[in-house]
C-alpha cells in the first residue's frame, strides 16, 4: 500500500472549503471527477459509517475516524459495496485524510491517502482533477 499526497491552495475561507467538501450537493459536483453521479451516505459524524457510492450503488464502505470541524476529516476504508452488500477487504489500516489550514485569505487543503498498487495510477490522475473542480466551486 502506497501513500499519496495532494495539496492545493484555494482562495476561499476555510469554512467555505469545508462546507463545499462535505455538503451533499457540492460533494457530488467535485467527486464527479472520480465517477459521474458519485455520492456519499453518512451523518458525517466521528465514529459513524460512511458509504462512498456510484449511481449503481457500488463503491466503498468506511468509518469516520476523526472529525475536527474546519481542520480535519479522516476516513478508514473497510471494504467494498457490491449490490448492496458489504464485502470486507484486507486493506490494513487504509485511510484517507483531509487537512485544512487557513493561510491568510486562503485555505491550504492537503489530502493524504493510502492506495493499493492497482489504484495508485488512477488516484494520481483523478484526484488532481477532483481538487481542481473543488477549487473552482469554492472560488466562485
Amino acid at each position: 500500500m502506497g501513500t499519496l499526497t495532494f495539496e492545493t491552495q484555494i482562495d476561499a475561507t476555510i469554512k467555505k472549503v469545508w462546507d463545499t467538501l462535505w455538503n451533499d450537493e457540492t460533494y457530488r459536483l467535485w467527486t464527479a471527477a472520480f465517477m459521474e453521479g458519485s455520492y456519499a451516505e453518512s451523518d458525517w459524524e466521528e465514529g459513524s459509517s460512511i458509504l462512498f457510492l456510484s449511481p449503481g450503488g457500488s463503491g466503498m464502505y468506511s468509518v469516520i475516524d476523526k472529525k475536527i470541524p474546519y481542520t480535519q476529516m479522516s476516513f478508514r476504508h473497510l471494504g467494498e459495496m457490491q449490490k448492496g452488500e458489504k464485502i470486507p477487504k484486507d486493506w490494513g489500516n487504509a485511510t484517507e485524510n483531509y487537512y485544512l489550514e487557513e493561510t491568510g485569505d486562503a485555505t491550504k487543503l492537503k489530502i493524504v491517502m493510502d492506495a493499493t498498487p492497482e489504484m495508485e495510477g488512477y488516484m494520481n490522475e483523478t484526484f488532481p482533477k477532483a481538487m481542481a473542480k473543488l477549487k473552482e466551486i469554492c472560488e466562485q
